[in-house]
């Protein structure tokens, strides 16, 4: 990982869905790219545009004073999965004027000696539930795992993710992919792609020029394509209990 943090990174974000109707969106926003144990805190002016609390993460309570380390450690042991004893990288979006929302975090995992050990990406769907997805990647950052956790209301948990999930390179590019199969078709494809760019001052102002108040337009845009959805025709699948303990290693790391 050789891209600087804190960072802020200008993502495009593309939706692709092929069946059983074609409908595509896409859509400016922001993530940040932050090292868990080095939290940034904003000048007092600038502190609403973007704050990191870590009970937005990992679907446990919240202990206080918990770090956003401890929250990923303890969610780690409670899936059998060794913890990273190295440098932990994460793609996210913080609370921006008190509201969050995080489709997607990616947490890049090393070891001591800073080779990637795994990566675990955490997805957060309109409904306030969290699931994690830790997986061992192959040298251009791709895996595969099966589909187990109630996204979009258009789609069941049938099925697997090809995931494309490399570390930002040294030039701080962003390229992730989420492609849900079955059965040999792609019906569902997302996309993260952009640029880091350190998180200087001028640069924290001009992404809210560029992206102003990014979770609260990225989650009313999401339903605002769930309600055209819904009125094409596409049937709501019901969905399924969440409560249920993390997934075992046996079951994540691929």
């Amino acid at each position: 990982m050789n891209s600087p943090t804190p960072s802020v990174v200008h993502t495009r974000v593309r939706h692709v869905r092929r069946e059983p109707v074609d409908h595509r969106f896409e859509y400016a926003s922001l993530s940040w790219l932050i090292d868990v144990d080095e939290i940034p805190t904003l000048p007092l002016g600038l502190r609403w545009t973007a704050k990191f609390r870590p009970a937005d993460h990992f679907p446990q309570c919240v202990r206080p004073g918990e770090t956003l380390r401890g929250r990923l450690d303890r969610y780690l042991d409670d899936a059998g999965i060794g913890r990273p004893d190295g440098r932990v990288v994460a793609l996210l979006s913080p609370r921006t004027a008190g509201y969050v929302f995080n489709p997607l975090s990616v947490f890049w995992c090393h070891d001591a000696a800073g080779a990637l050990s795994y990566v675990v990406a955490e997805v957060h769907n309109t409904y306030g539930e969290r699931h994690c997805y830790v997986v061992r990647t192959d040298a251009a950052g791709r895996a595969h795992i099966g589909k187990s956790f109630y996204v979009s209301p258009f789609n069941d948990v049938a099925g697997q993710y090809r995931l494309v999930l490399p570390e930002p390179d040294s030039a701080g590019e962003v390229r992730l992919a989420i492609v849900l199969e079955r059965t040999g078709n792609a019906p569902f494809t997302a996309t993260v792609t952009g640029t880091a760019h350190r998180a200087t001052v001028a640069e924290v102002i001009r992404a809210q020029v560029r992206a102003p108040l990014s979770p609260l337009l990225v989650a009313a845009r999401i339903r605002f394509h769930g309600i055209r959805l819904w009125a094409r025709g596409l049937r709501i699948q019901p969905r399924p209990d969440q409560t249920a303990r993390p997934d075992r290693e046996e079951d994540l790391l691929r």
